[in-house]
């Protein structure tokens, strides 16, 4: 999914899209916009960051951007191999400023535009700030601008935080991402398989294949998909559906559907 024009897009495989309103049900992403509503409404003096974590596969990134589009809010994916400085040049470009020459300099730029745009900031993939030493330059840009910034990362992310008593002591909430329900399945099986109406039943079957991973549901929905097309089928259920079903288990070796 990518951000274009205030809408979120789904997959980029030619095969549908869906659009902001059609996720919008999503249990994840129900629970990332409510914090943020959260967060960015706060009374003053209360803190005003949060995090959003749980375990990969869930949405959370799925979640953010909808949110993103949503509120208007900077978003940006750390990686591994990131320094402050570039992390501070990312958030600029995602600003649409150019970046000033040193470090200081760029963290009022980056404080200043967040505070006066007053647009909640994202930063995906936080726990690379812990690894890397730079969850305080994260504490900077919030006291210098008081903006409303979410943490999004792994189930450990709040925890692993209580060794940075002066980020830690910021935070408004802990929101845990959560596994996919049976709603998030039905409203996955119409943006991922648009072609035929998938049954109930096999919804309820890739659901507890998936552990609750809503990539995991997109990968298998995705082939069950082809396997419609590939047979002319416009409803498939667990009886029609003779593909395998991906568990996403350590051999790799998916397992064949289940009668």
């Amino acid at each position: 999914m990518t951000k274009h024009g205030g809408q979120v897009n789904g997959p980029a495989n030619g095969q549908g899209a869906g659009t902001a309103g059609t996720i919008a049900p999503l249990r994840n992403v129900v629970l990332f916009s409510a914090l943020v509503e959260r967060v960015m409404g706060r009374p003053y003096g209360l803190p005003g960051m949060a995090t959003f974590h749980g375990r990969s596969g869930l949405g959370k990134t799925f979640a953010a951007i909808f949110a993103a589009n949503k509120h208007r809010a900077y978003h940006i994916q750390i990686k591994s191999v990131w320094t402050r400085k570039h992390m501070l040049a990312s958030i600029l470009a995602e600003m649409g400023i150019r970046p000033a020459g040193t470090i200081p300099q760029m963290m009022d730029q980056v404080g200043e535009q967040l505070s006066l745009s007053r647009r909640p900031l994202f930063i995906d993939e936080a726990d690379h700030l812990l690894v890397k030493g730079m969850i305080e330059v994260v504490r900077d840009i919030y006291e210098s601008s008081q903006a409303a910034i979410i943490l999004i990362g792994e189930e450990g992310l709040p925890q692993n935080l209580t060794r940075y008593e002066r980020v830690h002591g910021r935070m408004l909430d802990w929101q845990a991402a959560q596994p996919a329900c049976e709603s998030d399945a039905r409203v996955l099986a119409k943006l991922y398989c648009p072609t035929a109406t998938v049954g109930l039943d096999l919804q309820a079957r890739l659901l507890e294949a998936s552990g609750g991973s809503v990539r995991r549901i997109c990968v298998n929905l995705d082939r069950v998909r082809e396997f419609a097309v590939a047979g002319g089928l416009k409803e498939i259920g667990l009886a029609e559906y003779q593909g395998e079903i991906f568990t996403g288990n350590p051999a790799g070796v998916p397992l064949r559907r289940v009668a």
